[in-house]
């Protein structure tokens, strides 16, 4: 098992901790102070080295496009869906069709006003990368543009969660973005960031690996309800926002500590304790249920398009070494959770016979299966504390149970790149990747990818499976709850035996910011609305 090793944090003060590049507020003129009083200095999760929010599933990417992008729906504390850029719906012909109006006002970045022809195209585009989006799609009849301000969505079936799937929270998330930006090729990604959201994104200042700025968008009308996670009003205080990329950790420590920077979405376990001694810093869990650390398994080629080979490797699975190593040594942060759905969630059940923990048992399961030695390639970032140590406690016990194991280390930007390829590890392909997701949006056989069986049309892994859709469908369109239950207990079950996903836990995060910082809400991401310095 790999331990992380606590951070020694030496050298804690003065703007060494940014490069120098960052002076000591105290030491600033009057003019500096009032443009500082004015910017939010945030350290995310990772780089943004994927700016469409569409395109990959990244989380990083989907924070980043609640900044530039809004969307017609979105989910409630209770997860109920609300209105937001849209102003309310028609329900026609037994639920068979759906008329939409835009709000008064919406305009994009560059000033032209957001048309019903927009949402449409961006609503396509999300539903051909998007899990719930193509369940939708595969009933819509037609669509229908009324007016710069109404569609229709006509369905061949009633469809009760078409609101829920517009409204969806988590990658990937219906944004709405130009029409002429949204007939990009889904399969490619949309480099220009302009969207209606309440920042625009300063393509100028953008540098991969080091910061990315946003400036409040003046033309933005915010809803007048009270905002609630990515619902209501979403009422931009500051006039400037800036990620500071700093993978070091200790050097996020410091600069949070000093005041160089305002908050930290995610500080390491290690260092939590040391922040708790810090009166002027605040810490929060703001997304109560917690987050599922998991490994996907590439299906398309060897080793792992034998299910036998991935049994075994389920069986290998000690879930306190992948907690202990990511989140550290405080267990009231962290449980273990034998199943593809959360607990905590609707569904969730636990299948210790799927998941033994025995390394013994995989060794004897590799060698009845009859591995014979084939490569298996574990993409991996460095700079990614959450991540990384579950990709390096995977390949130590792919090891142990006597498999030919490459670690293969990079950054997080590079990992979600190459996660797209479907070639054979030969040829720069993939075997393993690991990270985490919000265990609400994992507990739906809708909104989770993890147990759709799609094969190449579905998430990156590309499990087939064609009972897994039917179980799908059967729980979408079930006559009450204990048929929807029913389906979605064999789906989970399903989903475990054949390894469609590898859970390794579920954990809750706290991020930390300064004292002086009100605002902040609870959900999933660090929404920049309703922030504000005190």
């Amino acid at each position: 098992m790999h331990r992380r090793s606590l951070l020694k944090t030496g050298a804690l003060g003065g703007a060494a901790l940014l490069g120098g590049a960052v002076a000591s507020p105290l030491a600033r003129p009057a003019l500096a102070q009032d443009a500082r009083a004015a910017t939010l200095r945030f350290v995310p999760q990772a780089n943004l080295s994927a700016l469409d929010p569409v395109w990959t599933t990244a989380t990083v990417t989907s924070n980043h496009g609640y900044y530039v992008f809004d969307t017609l729906y979105s989910l409630d504390a209770t997860l109920q869906p609300k209105p937001q850029m849209a102003e309310g719906h028609e329900v026609l012909e037994d639920g068979r069709l759906w008329r939409f109006r835009l709000r008064e006002g919406l305009r994009f970045h560059d000033g032209e006003p957001v048309r019903a022809r927009d949402c449409v195209a961006s609503l396509k585009r999300w539903m051909a990368r998007d899990a719930f989006g193509q369940l939708v799609a595969a009933i819509i009849r037609d669509w229908r543009v009324v007016d710069d301000r109404s569609f229709e969505i006509r369905l061949d079936r009633a469809f009760p969660l078409l609101l829920t799937a517009l409204g969806k929270t988590e990658a990937s998330v219906p944004f709405i973005m130009p029409e002429r930006l949204a007939q990009t090729d889904p399969g490619k990604a949309v480099t220009e960031m302009i969207g209606s959201g309440p920042y625009r994104f300063l393509d100028g200042e953008y540098n991969s690996g080091s910061r990315v700025v946003y400036e409040k968008f003046d033309g933005y009308v915010p809803r007048q309800e009270a905002p609630e996670r990515a619902t209501g009003g979403k009422v931009a205080h500051f006039r400037r926002i800036e990620w500071l990329i700093i993978p070091d950790a200790a050097t996020a420590a410091g600069a949070l500590m000093n005041g160089e920077v305002d908050w930290w979405e995610r500080p390491m376990a290690d260092l939590q304790p040391m922040l708790a001694r810090n009166r002027q810093i605040r810490r929060e869990v703001t997304d109560k249920a917690g987050r599922l650390a998991l490994a996907r398994l590439n299906c398309l080629h060897a080793p792992f398009s034998d299910v036998r080979l991935r049994r075994a490797v389920l069986a290998s699975v000690i879930q306190e070494n992948y907690m202990r190593a990511s989140q550290g040594d405080d267990t009231s942060v962290w449980t273990g959770t034998r199943s593809i759905w959360p607990k905590h969630t609707p569904y969730y059940q636990d299948h210790p016979d799927l998941m033994p923990g025995d390394l013994d048992r995989a060794r004897a399961m590799l060698k009845e299966a009859g591995y014979t030695g084939q490569k298996a390639v574990i993409i991996n970032p460095t700079d990614f504390p959450d991540i990384g140590p579950l990709g390096q406690v995977t390949a130590d016990a792919l090891q142990r149970i006597g498999m030919n194991v490459e670690l293969a280390e990079s950054d997080w930007g590079t990992v979600i790149q190459r996660r797209n390829l479907r070639e054979p590890v030969e040829k720069g392909g993939w075997s393993i990747f690991h990270t985490t997701g919000p265990a609400n949006f994992y507990g739906s056989p809708a909104m989770s990818p993890l147990i759709r069986g799609q094969g190449e049309a579905g998430w990156f892994g590309w499990w087939k499976n064609d009972r897994a859709e039917a179980l799908t469908q059967e729980w979408l369109f079930a006559a009450d709850e204990a048929a929807q239950r029913k389906a979605a207990l064999e789906l989970g079950r399903l989903g475990l035996e054949e390894v469609s996903t590898m859970p390794l836990g579920q954990f809750t995060l706290r991020t930390a910011f300064r004292s002086d910082l009100t605002g902040i809400l609870d959900g999933t991401a660090p929404y920049p609305w309703n922030v504000r310095r005190s």
